[in-house]
């Protein structure tokens, strides 16, 4: 076989690059190593940004998203007992979409169905040649048969633990990683949200969340110790931790119910570089990795479907490859700012089990400044909405 672009990875940022290079009428193969229904059964975060709205709008795939998605205005920061509420809309003008990943999934998928696009699932053995050549090729094995597929380049939207960022050699790229001493239990109910928009709960016994992804399904996070099984946590012992790490007000109205899905999810920050070496392009988290406090996974890897897309059309519309020349420049430029807000995010909003009584005092002061200055209101909603391409 013969395509412009293989895309290695069907989650949503390889989806969303092939289906904005089908706009421009740029072939593409997208080859997957699970079933379509595994990865629909990801449950992931659900919060995004303008830039990918606008990216989902421009994919033609939006119109799900802006019937069924709940637009978030601001959130709500709690210190204990002290609440305070930060407005997107005042100090940006711009909202951010609630809508589950798994839903941005499923748009791609069924908009992919319609126009005919090639995925191949469960492949197994990925392999990318000649990617630092003018001529590279991916082999791989599907049903038992050996296949390849030639190309001019190969978008790497395979993940942390893929095989696109491993082939780009040990001696070229460079790695920087920062592990967090604590992980996230998250718990997924089918019940009424316990506010109308985000909690970020910092409290003396540890962080809680509290999200949704519809009016009726909810998404509850706490602070857990890496070491901890989801099956060591019954469900009243979770809500019974839940409330008393979220304010009164809230813990009082918090309606509870069987949990229909666990999680622990370990928390990192991480980042390699270059984002490209030769034709092969690093995407999302095949490149880097953010903590979930503040939600920049997908719309960083969205960022970095923009930049690609960008580069990929000028090559081949306007002979122009500057954009691709310098994907890896603008992309890890973006990259760093959101590391930095979910690195700070996370060490205001988190308990550390090193942390001295005077790191204690400095968080506390961090919060309050945040509940009283309006600039410092301001620097976290324009992050939290997402910077600007």
């Amino acid at each position: 076989m013969r395509t412009q672009v293989v895309i290695v990875g069907g989650g949503p940022s390889g989806l969303l690059l092939s289906q904005l290079l089908y706009t421009r009428g740029i072939d593409s193969i997208v080859l997957e190593r699970k079933t379509r229904d595994y990865v629909l059964g990801r449950i992931r975060a659900g919060v995004l940004e303008q830039g990918m709205m606008n990216l989902m709008a421009e994919a033609g795939v939006d119109a799900r998203m802006r019937s069924e998605g709940i637009p978030h205005h601001g959130t709500l920061l709690a210190h204990n007992d002290t609440l305070f509420r930060i407005d997107f809309t005042k100090h940006t003008g711009t909202p951010v979409m609630v809508y589950g990943q798994t839903e941005v999934t499923r748009d791609l998928y069924d908009a992919r169905a319609v126009w005919g696009g090639l995925t191949e699932f469960e492949v197994d053995g990925v392999e990318i040649h000649d990617f630092d050549r003018d001529a590279p090729f991916v082999t791989y094995h599907v049903r038992g048969g050996a296949r390849r597929i030639d190309c001019d380049f190969v978008a790497g939207c395979d993940g942390f633990h893929g095989v696109s960022r491993a082939s780009i050699p040990k001696t070229v790229r460079r790695e920087y990683e920062k592990i967090y001493p604590f992980g996230w239990f998250g718990v997924l109910s089918e019940t009424p949200p316990v506010a109308e928009e985000l909690i970020y709960a910092n409290s003396d016994r540890g962080f809680a969340l509290c999200s949704m992804r519809n009016p009726q399904l909810s998404r509850y996070y706490i602070q857990c110790s890496i070491s901890d099984k989801p099956e060591a946590w019954s469900d009243d012992t979770f809500w019974s931790e839940l409330k008393r790490r979220i304010p009164c007000q809230h813990a009082d109205q918090l309606v509870t119910g069987p949990s229909i899905e666990k999680s622990i999810a370990p928390l990192r920050s991480f980042v390699t570089e270059p984002m490209r070496w030769g034709r092969l392009f690093l995407c999302g988290d095949a490149a880097h990795i953010v903590p979930p406090t503040g939600a920049k996974g997908l719309n960083t890897a969205a960022s970095d479907v923009h930049y690609l897309f960008e580069g990929l059309t000028r090559h081949y519309i306007d002979k122009d490859d500057k954009g691709l020349a310098r994907y890896s420049e603008k992309a890890l430029a973006r990259v760093w700012k959101a590391e930095r807000f979910s690195w700070w995010f996370s060490s205001i909003m988190h308990r550390f089990p090193d942390q001295s009584d005077f790191d204690l005092k400095m968080q506390r002061a961090e919060l309050d400044v945040l509940r009283t200055s309006d600039a410092a209101q301001k620097a976290l909603a324009e992050n939290y909405v997402g910077l600007p391409y």
